[in-house]
Parts: structure tokens; sequence; C-alpha cells
């Protein structure tokens, strides 16, 4: 469903998506964060994956207050399809020929859209820009997690375009950082067919950008435009602790592989890479599996121990 505009403004020239589901401690910061934008010809749209907290009510409230450039829209039946198919609903409905993501728990710097589009405008044939990402800790407003803020390194050299597919390579090794708080052109995403739905929450970013990546110039900024909080309920940090990052590794690369091939790249740089690296994690993935189905054991033990109780002793 879709809250439209009353009286619909002046065709926007960049759109901004925000996914969220259950985001309501930090989803009107990240709304607030586009609000304060310098740069003025923006639309919102906040996309609901089935969200059952306070952050529908939320979003609701700032569609129906500016109608004009905040727009509301969720699944049929408020379901919940995941991030692949949240992001291509939002963008199937931009009206920018310019659009960004923001994660609901994160933000925006005040002149990181109006950087981004200038950049955008000065190299015409670039599909997309980025730079690199704040890992934001201060948040908290704590001095001790201020502290700890930092910017991550891009990994290659930064102010300069890159032609396709030169930077998949690095992604895949990890020694440049894939891209995040992206601008790209809306022609571009429907050029590669948006996001991979079977992908739905995790390496669903870094599938994406692979595909931009491969598909058109990119140029890589050293600006900072993006603040990426970093809290124990976040999305990569849950993943982490539940042992799915490590699971969704290799789905991604065989993803990859395939997608190089069918793009006419095998024996690139990038595919020779993909394939050392899959080879690489099948190993580390057995190693992985044998640890985690031990802790797995050992964690539905103690999780017996505590349902039934334990006894010294050897009578009851």
């Amino acid at each position: 469903m879709i809250v439209w505009p009353s009286d619909a403004a002046a065709t926007p020239e960049v759109t901004i998506v925000v996914i969220f589901r259950d985001a309501e401690d930090f989803l009107e910061e990240a709304i607030e964060s586009v609000r304060g934008q310098t740069f003025g010809a923006w639309e919102l749209l906040l996309v609901d994956d089935g969200s059952s907290d306070r952050s529908t009510a939320i979003a609701r409230r700032y569609a129906a207050g500016e109608a004009r450039s905040i727009r509301y829209l969720d699944h049929p039946r408020h379901a919940h399809l995941g991030m692949s198919a949240t992001r291509n609903l939002g963008v199937s409905h931009a009206r920018g020929e310019l659009v960004g993501f923001l994660d609901a728990d994160d933000v925006l710097v005040p002149a990181g859209i109006d950087e981004q589009v200038t950049l955008l405008r000065a190299h015409p044939r670039v599909g997309m820009v980025y730079g690199p990402l704040e890992y934001w800790y201060g948040w908290t407003g704590e001095p001790r997690d201020i502290a700890r803020d930092f910017v991550h390194p891009l990994g290659v050299p930064a102010d300069r375009v890159y032609q396709p597919p030169s930077l998949i390579a690095r992604f895949v090794a990890n020694t440049g950082f894939a891209p995040a708080g992206m601008l790209f052109r809306k022609s571009l995403f429907e050029r590669v067919g948006g996001f991979e739905e079977a992908f739905r929450d995790l390496y669903e970013d870094q599938v994406f950008a692979a595909k931009i990546c491969l598909a058109a110039p990119v140029y890589v900024s050293g600006r900072r435009w993006y603040r990426y909080r970093q809290h124990p309920n976040a999305c990569c940090q849950t993943a982490q602790r539940d042992g799915r990052m490590d699971a969704a590794r290799e789905p991604f690369l065989h993803w990859l592989l395939e997608h190089l091939e069918r793009e006419g790249y095998e024996g690139s740089e990038a595919w020779r890479a993909a394939r050392a690296e899959l080879a690489a994690w099948r190993t580390i993935g057995r190693r992985l599996s044998r640890r985690s189905a031990m802790f797995n054991v050992a964690r539905r033990l103690q999780e017996a121990r505590l349902r039934f109780g334990t006894r010294s002793g050897g009578d009851p």
C-alpha cells in the first residue's frame, strides 16, 4: 500500500529510500538527517518491510505531515519480504533521476546529497558515486563511545573513476571496502535489474554493488557522507552472533562467479579473485560448520540444563 502525496511537488532530482522493519528506536533520526540536507530537491520513500512496532506509525506520521516530499509504502498485506524486495519496491516508485539508500538506523551528514549530486553532474558517464563509512559509536553521547568513532579506509585510491570490473576483485579480496552510502542513476538500477531478491538480508548490498560496478564506471570519493551506527541489534551484528554471516558468504561467491561468467568476464581478474576466494572459503566453511555444530550442541545442552534444572550428586 502507498500513501501518495495529496499535492504532488515538482519532480525531485534525488530519491532517498529508507527501508525499515521494527526500527522505532532510530527511524526518526534517519528521517531527520534527510530533512536536514543542504540539497533541497529530494523526496524520501519510507518502505516498511512488515513492521510490528511503532515504526509504521512514525513513518505514516511523517508521510501525512509532509506529503509533498515524503511517502510511505509497504508490501501487500504488510508482508515481510526481505531487504532486497523492499529496496526494489522503493526504487520502483522513485521519481528522482538519482537514488540513494539510507538504513533506518543510520544517518546522512548534512552536505552528503549535495556533494554526491555535484560529482555525478561533473561525471555524466559515471553510474554511481560512493565514499567511506564512518563507524559511529558516539551516537550514545558517551565520551568513551565518541572516542571510538572512526572512518573506515576505502582500500583504493580516492577521488577517481574506476572502470568495470576493476573494483570487484578488491571487494572480493577485502582490500577494498564494498560501497555503502551510494548515490546512483535510476536508469542504471533498472538496467542491471535491481536487487537479487533471493538475497533477503545478507550480502544483498554486495550483490547489488557488484552488478553496478560491472555495468558502469564508478566514482570513489574520499568524502565521508554516511554515519554507520554501531549497536548490538544491528543486522550484521545479529547475523555475526547467530553464525549466519559466515554461512551467507559461500552463496554470494557462487552467485558472483556465475554472474561474471554470464556477463562475459570469465578469466578476468575479478573472476579469478572470486574463484580463489570460493576455494578458500570452502575449506574455511567446513571448519566453521564443524565449530558451529559443536557450539549448537553445547548450547542445546545448556538450554536443557536451564529448562529442567541440574542436580549435584548421583541420585535425585
